[in-house]
């Protein structure tokens, strides 16, 4: 299994941004205490995730903050990335893993027990579940309870990340539930200031479900 530190991860929005406050907002993000960050890029072409790609790469590399690669293996690749994050409808993570070889890493969302355990056994080192609360991006999807949180984490030896409309005021409600890191977009990305909600967000890692 690869090894990262899943702790606080940033999951990128660029919607609305022009390219320098966005590479900025990730640049503060890091100086800020996140311990990996998931390009997501959802409308770009091959060539401009690509592009993108390589100029946050750049930025995570200054801060040794693995980059993942949402969904695109090529880009991933491509780029030398860390690894690949992969959903339900992507490449699947055993033919990902083929590809790949051993030494990236790849993440999968899962919202049962059942494809949690499916996706570690295909070669997943961790993976990303939710929404726990409900969120703002424009990826649709449903609520999973920290119930069903805490159940996956049981049922599997690899990394849980919660991920879903969390913040540094609502983190507490992971407390105990076998989550070993949360990952975030609106309460970094759409901050005042990314490195200071950054810091926070951290800090309320720590004091919260990460004493478990």
């Amino acid at each position: 299994m690869n090894v990262v530190d899943l702790s606080l991860y940033l999951v990128t929005n660029s919607d609305g941004r022009g390219e320098d406050e966005f590479l900025g907002i990730i640049a503060k993000a890091c100086e800020g205490g996140v311990t990996l960050v998931q390009l997501r890029e959802k409308d770009k072409t091959g060539r401009e995730y690509v592009d993108i790609a390589h100029k946050v790469k750049a930025i995570t590399d200054c801060f040794s903050v693995p980059l993942i690669i949402d969904d695109r293996l090529d880009v991933a690749m491509a780029v030398g990335a860390a690894g690949v994050h992969l959903g339900q409808q992507d490449i699947p993570v055993a033919a990902a893993r083929r590809i790949m070889g051993a030494g990236r890493v790849i993440g999968a969302s899962a919202k049962t027990v059942k494809q949690a355990i499916d996706a570690e056994s295909a070669g997943a080192d961790y993976l990303g579940v939710g929404a726990i609360f409900p969120t703002t991006t424009k990826v649709v999807t449903a609520i999973t309870p920290v119930g069903t949180l805490d159940d996956i984490a049981k049922a599997v030896k690899i990394p849980v990340v919660a991920i879903g409309g969390l913040n540094a005021g609502n983190i507490g409600t992971l407390f105990g539930s076998g989550a070993n890191g949360v990952a975030v977009i609106t309460a970094i990305m759409d901050s005042q200031d990314p490195k200071v909600a950054a810091a926070e967000l951290r800090q309320a890692v720590m004091n919260n479900f990460m004493k478990r």
